[in-house]
């Protein structure tokens, strides 16, 4: 393998790793012990694997009212709207404390994200939609002041108490039919545009959010379907366009029983990058969402290396500023979080190899760092670059069963995620043969 660096060839900066609140810091936050121990694993870079985001689930009641079909109670949530139209967090405070853990121990950044309006703002009083209306959005027109306050008032409660809210996120996937399981929200694109213009106004004309908070949306759910339709109903509006910095998309790709090239994802990456270089070349991409969206548990490096090719593709074909996961914590039969926890037993939890992984990017790209050119010549091989000031750092990802051997462009402190490994330390001299072992990630820092 012949690895190649080119810090001369400098393409975005990158602005950090995240992962989502939804619904296990309802369980973590309650935990005191656990609470803290998974914040510092998650978000602390000298002893964790160093997130940056924290994306909070605003949530829209259905805990309360038992409204709605949820074969999962946990994937209810609690409103913090009071009854005068205030907001108070002890109504959310388990959810809540966690996401103070986690800026306590590193997150730089909090999304505060709504995957419904409030129950009481919906058509049908639940925070889902019914199957008769699966494709109509469930918010009355005369209820997006009322929803867009209660996005405000939320993200100037946290601001005030010194969390550092970054971005407010009205919509969550709006194609996708919501009709139970979760709450969720369908939007055509023009009901999408109206509600964040709304927000839009709003925002501005709060002294106490404007220029502090922008709006994330639109939070597309596959890189196939109407990405284009919702981007230009975020973007060709002037009043929402000065309230966004990027357009935030999820990466999940669902395989279909359909032919070959509807499976093609990196075609599509590339389709929907060259639309963007084509449109809107000065707004940067944010991955804001993704998981693997398969049924039992993973410890292995079997979904570690699904992951590490994910972020590398996001990265190197859609240019991605911000990557998040979906869930950081799991209790499910899922191959979803990086960590699995046992809500009966605040003590018990368990790393997979994903979560060291993610560390393998996440602990070592710093905040700002340009992406920069590299090849390894090898297929089997996937990899990507960052240049921080004199430092460099690659991320080396091995998907075959073989070893692999580079010769080191300069002293390196290695760092190795594989079987029998979790971001194992070593060293390399300058001109060293280096071996990237079997279906193994590697950090290079240098």
């Amino acid at each position: 393998m012949n690895l190649t660096v080119d810090r001369k060839k400098q393409y975005q900066s990158f602005e950090g790793f995240g992962a989502s609140g939804a619904w296990w810091a309802q369980d973590i936050g309650a935990m005191p012990e656990l609470c803290g121990e998974i914040a510092r694993l998650l978000y602390d870079r000298e002893s964790g694997i160093g997130l940056d985001i924290y994306r909070y689930n605003l949530g829209a009641g259905s805990m309360e009212s038992g409204a709605g079909s949820y074969g999962n109670g946990n994937r209810r949530t609690h409103s913090i709207e009071t009854a005068g139209g205030g907001c108070d967090p002890s109504r959310d405070e388990a959810a809540v404390n966690m996401m103070r853990k986690a800026a306590e121990y590193g997150a730089r950044e909090i999304v505060v994200f709504s995957n419904s309006p409030p129950e009481r703002l919906t058509k049908n009083g639940k925070a889902h939609l019914d199957e008769k209306n699966a494709f109509r959005t469930n918010l009355a027109k005369e209820n997006y002041g009322a929803f867009s306050k209660y996005l405000l008032d939320a993200a100037e409660l946290f601001l005030s108490e010194g969390l550092p809210v970054k971005y407010i996120s009205p919509v969550n996937e709006p194609i996708w039919k919501w009709t139970g399981g979760q709450e969720g929200c369908h939007y055509s694109p023009m009901q999408a545009r109206r509600l964040l213009r709304r927000v839009a106004e709003d925002l501005e004309a709060r002294p106490a959010l404007c220029g502090k908070v922008k709006i994330s949306g639109m939070e597309s759910g596959d890189l196939r379907w109407f990405n284009k339709s919702y981007t230009r109903a975020l973007l060709d509006d002037a009043v929402i366009r000065r309230n966004v910095d990027a357009v935030d998309y999820h990466s999940y790709f669902l395989p279909l029983p359909a032919p070959p090239f509807m499976n093609d994802r990196i075609a599509f990456m590339k389709r929907f990058r060259r639309f963007m270089d084509r449109h809107y070349p000065d707004v940067p991409l944010k991955m804001s969402e993704w998981c693997h969206m398969q049924g039992g548990r993973d410890y292995g490096m079997d979904s570690a290396l699904v992951t590490a090719r994910v972020i590398i593709e996001d990265l190197t074909v859609m240019n991605v500023t911000a990557w998040s996961h979906w869930i950081a914590c799991s209790n499910y039969d899922y191959c979803d979080g990086l960590i699995y926890f046992d809500p009966e037993d605040g003590t018990r939890f368990d790393l997979t190899k994903r979560y060291f992984v993610t560390g393998n990017f996440s602990k070592y790209i710093p905040c700002g760092a340009k992406r920069v050119e590299v090849k390894t010549g090898d297929k089997e091989v996937l990899s990507v670059g960052f240049a921080a000031g004199r430092e460099t750092v690659v991320i080396l990802a091995n998907e075959s069963e073989r070893p692999k051997f580079f010769f080191a462009p300069a002293d390196m402190a290695l760092y190795t995620t594989g079987k029998e490994s979790d971001l194992a330390e070593s060293k390399a001299e300058k001109g060293e043969a280096v071996k990237l072992p079997p279906r193994s990630v590697m950090t290079c820092k240098y």
